[in-house]
């Protein structure tokens, strides 16, 4: 089965995904809504669940925590705990917290290689991001 990671901003949720056999993350696409604390949790359910349904499923979820660079809990911080512990309650599948800190900074120079128009990448920025995030939990569990 799948994993799956999210990189949870104010009013954008990125999203990727693992192959079955958990090993390599790809970005898959940015949820967009109106806000953390409005919808983003129902938008974000919605579409695990329409993973959860497709053929290869969904075993797990990781989701990016956002710290400060020398580790201290930032504005966010908590806001991504209680949306993780929101998540897994609506959703039933298990739900881990991957340290974030530069995982933009590295999806943006990745994308920077292949892409020269900053609007394109920008739009793209948060999955790969989560995909970022995603690979990393992936590579820490060997």
């Amino acid at each position: 089965m799948r994993v799956v990671g999210l990189d949870v901003g104010e009013k954008r949720v990125g999203v990727a995904v693992s192959d079955i056999s958990a090993t390599l993350a790809r970005p898959l696409s940015v949820l967009r809504s109106a806000g953390l604390d409005i919808d983003a949790l129902d938008i974000v359910a919605r579409e695990i669940a329409r993973l959860a349904q497709e053929e290869d499923g969904v075993s797990a979820i990781v989701v990016g925590l956002p710290r400060h660079l020398d580790g201290t809990p930032s504005d966010m911080t908590p806001r991504v705990e209680k949306f993780a512990q929101q998540l897994h309650a609506k959703v039933s599948l298990p739900v881990t917290l991957q340290d974030e800190r530069l995982s933009s900074r590295e999806a943006e120079s990745r994308l920077a290689v292949r892409d020269k128009d900053w609007r394109s990448r920008k739009a793209r920025l948060d999955a790969a991001a989560a995909a970022v995030i995603l690979q990393d939990y992936l590579d820490g569990r060997t």
